[in-house]
């Protein structure tokens, strides 16, 4: 690509140049393509752990596929590029090299959406922004109740299909490339490698790079800028750092290496798309082998939580043997039991550990505040930390204050008479359960969806999603008068159905009312009771104590290691 190698009569050679450097060049690419191919197998193989799941891994390795495609071709460049027509270079830098840059934008751009919505979790008000689904709905309505990935995605889109239309009209317009059409006056003369050189250089490329120009130079600093003062556990903002920094070089560079004369012998063996090759190359290592680094930080540091645990239950339980389990399994279901201690403190004897569950429940109970503000700022997972409060924040509003049975069920409410009081806790203590489950689990209503096991979650899906639907007016019972025409919402003194949804006048009239001001009056499950999130509620405990919190600890060891450090210089 770009190589002009002629010969003494301005003639194009006519065999490929498999000398020492092109050998070279063929291993770095064979070479280099299986490295990374591992490295997207890992990371594929791992895809369902959450600091994988959030990055939106599917983008990335389309980004990295059409950008290593192009540095195979620029690679081998050196060895068929005089072989190769200009109307072919000019397709595979117009198409693989933006089309890439747009999708690895779309994947990057994640770190600051991701960094703004985990700032609702450290407020006081920790639920989903979504509003119940009105009559009519304008275009601005419906763009802004998409999801950010497919808003992202339509902007990409829209972006690629303009950068596939802009390639295919300069193409036809210019005679570089074809001889019987196009604008006069974009032909070139001379011999067969002069035209080749001609039509290698030109605006017509100018576009192909403007995308990574405009990436590096403009849009990488802007979100670096927006994202300042985050320090994430997750690699992100270095891996934004690393690419931008990366990508400063590569058009300027490209440019220099096809207009300055001083550049021919340089170009002679490195050609000047090799530039933009070498900023791909590091934008791979930042987006695949950067988070395969953290994943197994992250396992090395899970490892040694697990061996924590299993070393202080053995302490705990007299083991003799001194023998101990790190299994994964075996340390999950030593927590599948509920533990519900109020109050729970933590020994600071040197039996205990901190890396323990005991720890962890004692932290939520009394200071969850600097946990919640670690794992949205930090670990991007504030939505476990706030799934936990509210389920505690429920627990203790309609069943250990009120001492209500736990396992009541609602089966009184339909076949047998019960007073009006109990009749509304549990209403309200469904309707309070239901905007949990929308908040966090539902994946309509949650922003941020909470990991749960599919069997988890099926079970709160057999229990609410009926009911979420019928608030979010996915399920509604249409008039027999207007059956194509979607029901509004009723208040409460019109509607007693038990399959309509209603919203207090307030929030129908107010456009920022959140989904706290619906109310649900449809059937209660049989299978509602107090302990309907005991599962979830356990499962995500057991992920904070294997993700976030060994984090969490390590980070405030680290700033008391520099307090104290800090104090011990001012004392002397």
């Amino acid at each position: 690509m770009h190589a002009t190698r002629g010969t003494k009569d301005g003639e194009l050679p006519t065999s490929v140049s498999v000398n020492g450097l092109g050998t070279f060049y063929i291993c770095l690419s064979v070479f280099w393509t299986l490295v990374l191919i591992g490295g997207i197998l890992f990371l594929h193989l791992n895809r369902r752990m959450p600091m994988l799941r959030i990055r939106g891994l599917s983008l990335s390795f389309g980004a990295v596929v059409l950008l290593h495609m192009y540095w195979i071709g620029v690679q081998l460049g050196y060895i068929y590029g005089p072989l190769m027509a200009p109307g072919v270079e000019f397709w595979i830098m117009g198409i693989w090299l933006p089309f890439g840059i747009a999708l690895f934008h779309a994947s990057n751009s994640r770190f600051l959406y991701v960094a703004e919505m985990q700032k609702r979790f450290i407020g006081d008000d920790m639920t989903s922004n979504r509003r119940p689904s009105s009559k009519k709905k304008s275009l601005i309505q419906k763009w802004r109740s998409l999801d950010y990935t497919t808003k992202m995605l339509a902007l990409v889109c829209s972006g690629m299909g303009f950068q596939l239309f802009l390639t295919l009209f300069m193409f036809l317009v210019s005679r570089k490339f074809h001889d019987s059409f196009g604008i006069p006056g974009t032909e070139v003369h001379g011999t067969p490698a002069e035209k080749k050189a001609a039509a290698s250089i030109g605006w017509e490329w100018w576009p192909s790079v403007f995308w990574q120009c405009f990436w590096a130079w403009i849009v990488a600093p802007i979100i670096l800028w927006r994202a300042r003062g985050l320090h994430d556990t997750l690699g992100w903002r270095v891996q934004t750092i690393g690419c931008c920094l990366a990508g400063l070089h590569a058009t300027p560079m490209w440019l220099i290496g096809l207009y300055v004369p001083g550049m021919a012998p340089i170009n002679k063996y490195w050609i000047p798309p090799q530039w933009i090759a070498v900023s791909i190359m590091l934008l791979e290592i930042f987006t695949i082998f950067l988070p395969c680094w953290e994943v197994i930080k992250h396992q090395s540091l899970r490892q040694e939580t697990l061996e924590s645990i299993a070393r202080w239950e053995a302490r705990n339980k007299g083991n003799s043997d001194g023998s101990i389990s790190t299994d994964h399994s075996s340390s999950y279901v030593s927590w599948k039991k509920p533990r519900r201690k109020q109050g729970t403190s933590i020994s600071s004897s040197s039996n205990n550990s901190v890396l323990t569950m005991d720890a962890l429940e004692h932290t939520l109970i009394q200071n969850p505040g600097p946990l919640q503000m670690f794992s949205a700022l930090r670990d991007f997972s504030g939505e476990n930390i706030a799934f936990l409060r509210r389920i505690a924040e429920w627990r203790l509003k309609f069943y250990d204050v009120k001492g209500i049975d736990r396992k009541m069920s609602v089966m009184s409410e339909k076949n047998v008479p019960s007073s009006p009081t109990q009749q509304v806790d549990i209403r309200a203590s469904f309707e309070e359960a239901l905007r949990i489950y929308i908040d966090f689990v539902s994946s309509r209503g949650a922003e941020f969806q909470v990991n749960l096991s599919s069997t988890d979650f099926k079970k709160l899906a057999g229990i609410f999603e009926n009911a979420a639907r019928i608030v979010y007016g996915d399920v509604q019972s249409p008039d027999p008068a207007t059956p194509f025409e979607t029901p509004g919402w009723r208040t409460d003194d019109r509607s007693n159905s038990s399959q309509t949804a209603i919203n207090t006048p307030e929030a129908v009239a107010s456009e920022t009312s959140p989904v706290a001001g619906v109310r649900y009056w449809g059937e209660i499950p049989e299978e509602f009771n107090g302990d309907v999130f005991d599962d979830a509620e356990m499962s995500i405990k057991y992920l904070v104590l294997t993700n976030t919190w060994p984090k969490y600890v390590k980070a405030r060891r680290s700033m008391d290691s520099v307090e104290s450090l800090e104090a011990s210089s001012t004392s002397a």
